[in-house]
């Protein structure tokens, strides 16, 4: 019994079908659009609109300065001997003119049936019409690649967000404002490494899969290496590696680079994403908070033109950060303090007055960090810095000389949402050597199949002797989201993590 394919070619009705036929009577008349190799082009819409020496007047009188462009066809009024089109290329869109009269009636005849979506190229002269538009009057068309299939049609476009986020191609065609938030990312990305680069800072790579399961309370993804007959894991973070570098002497080191973890998704987490980590020998976590509250209202400024940014209608000031301990925050926003609480139970006596469910072996510590994410944490609209973390969730990090029992921590958070991480790094390797062996045992009790182990090597590094250190780290994506006014990190991602849809049929 014959059986139908998984993909039948299109409806012969269809705008795809008459696409098709279209390139095939190309291809047949020796004129296939997809052998071209290039096009010469020496301008674009945004620089022939910006030009001082455009014409100021219509084309009956002095024309402009040849250009030739490239683009993308994306509406079009064609007449009798006459036509309009807008044509779209990386900068904007622009409006050519195209007469029989100057193309030729061959090529005119040609451009005729052309289509919305096909890409061409247009040499030709600047002109203003009688309305004022900076436009090409065009001497010659070609046709560089034929579009078969149409784009969203123009009155309501590609607005559905999940199709938008699938078929980011065509959303960047259709929604040209889209491509804004791309260009800051770019931006933004370019001045972090510009002003690391000004602080001495050495960017380097370091290993996206890594040989094993490190203890922390991040899930990873699991793949195998099948020359080495041994599973790898996609990396969930760049610390370890970073501090290497600084035991062998690389005093400032940075990364840039993609993160995996294999965790839920909403509005602020994808499974993969960006994040900036840097490390600094001889300084601590006051000098990584001084660096945030320099770079921060410095990107603000060079990307969006103010220290002050709007975020989903709340004005946001970079330009100063409040500093608040977890225990200052928690008695400010919670009504809870600290120094009442006698002993552990104690602690656990005010969770559960305050609704708050924590394990039945909380410690003061433990229960400090629950109140925190349950009534401060989303009150920390302007920027603020929070510090002194418990030791219980902070492996990484050096013990507070003064009281054991709290870290040179600090995370910073802006408009109800934590940006950034930074410590005073561990560097004695015995005391980071009984955290890691708490943390690898809790992950297992909590899953007995979990590979989790101590990083024997990293705690070699440590022995050798590592400087006193800062290191910070913070996410790209969140940061452009701000920057951008984006409400999800999506909108952030140019091909944001999708689930399979089956059957999945083009726009």
């Amino acid at each position: 019994m014959n059986q139908q394919p998984n993909n039948p070619a299109p409806h012969p009705t269809s705008e795809r079908a008459v696409r098709r036929e279209k390139l095939a009577a190309l291809v047949a008349a020796g004129q296939d659009p997809f052998v071209k190799t290039g096009y010469p082009v020496t301008s674009d819409s945004a620089a022939i609109k910006a030009d001082p020496d455009a014409p100021k007047n219509d084309e009956t009188g002095f024309p402009g300065k040849d250009v030739s462009l490239a683009g993308r066809i994306i509406s079009r009024r064609v007449m009798g001997k006459a036509s309009f089109v807008h044509l779209a290329d990386a900068t904007g869109r622009i409006q050519l003119y195209v007469r029989r009269d100057d193309v030729g009636e061959e090529d005119y005849a040609a451009f005729k049936k052309w289509d919305v979506g096909d890409i061409i190229g247009v040499r030709g002269f600047v002109f203003v019409t009688q309305t004022g538009e900076v436009s090409v009057h065009a001497t010659h068309v070609e046709l560089l690649a034929k579009s078969l299939l149409p784009l969203p049609e123009k009155f309501h476009g590609l607005t559905d967000p999940e199709l938008r986020y699938r078929r980011r191609y065509v959303d960047l065609i259709v929604n040209p404002e889209v491509k804004d938030a791309f260009v800051k990312r770019s931006a933004i990305l370019r001045e972090i490494r510009a002003y690391l680069d000004e602080q001495g800072y050495l960017e380097v790579d370091t290993p996206i899969l890594t040989p094993f399961e490190i203890g922390a309370t991040a899930r990873p993804f699991v793949t195998h290496h099948n020359t080495l007959d041994m599973d790898m894991y996609l990396r969930i973070e760049t610390e370890l590696y970073l501090k290497r570098l600084i035991v062998g002497g690389m005093d400032r080191v940075s990364e840039v680079g993609r993160i995996f973890r294999n965790e839920g998704m909403d509005a602020t987490h994808n499974p993969e994403f960006t994040s900036v980590e840097l490390y600094c020998a001889y300084t601590d976590y006051h000098g990584m908070m001084d660096l945030v509250e320099e770079l921060y209202p410095r990107l603000a400024q060079r990307v969006c033109g103010s220290t002050t940014v709007t975020y989903r209608g709340t004005e946001v000031d970079l330009g100063h950060f409040e500093r608040l301990t977890m225990v200052q925050a928690v008695k400010k926003y919670a009504g809870v303090d600290y120094a009442d609480w006698s002993d552990d139970a104690a602690a656990r006596a005010c969770a559960a007055e305050r609704g708050v469910e924590v394990p039945a072996d909380a410690t003061r510590g433990t229960v400090l960090a629950e109140l925190f994410d349950a009534f401060v944490e989303d009150k920390l609209i302007q920027p603020t810095i929070i510090y002194e973390y418990p030791i219980e969730n902070s492996p990484l990090a050096k013990r507070k000389p003064d009281d054991p029992s709290f870290v040179e921590r600090f995370e910073f958070f802006i408009c109800g949402t934590e940006f950034g991480n930074a410590f005073s790094e561990l560097n004695d390797p015995l005391d980071q050597r009984e955290r890691f062996e708490r943390q690898v045992a809790k992950k297992r009790a909590e899953d007995p199949a979990s590979a989790a182990r101590v990083d024997e090597d990293f705690l070699t590094a440590l022995e050798y002797g590592m400087p006193p250190t800062g290191g910070l780290g913070f996410g790209v994506d969140r940061l452009v989201m701000l920057l951008t006014d984006s409400a999800s990190i999506r909108d952030v991602l140019l091909f944001p993590t999708m689930k399979n849809i089956e059957g999945d049929e083009p726009v």
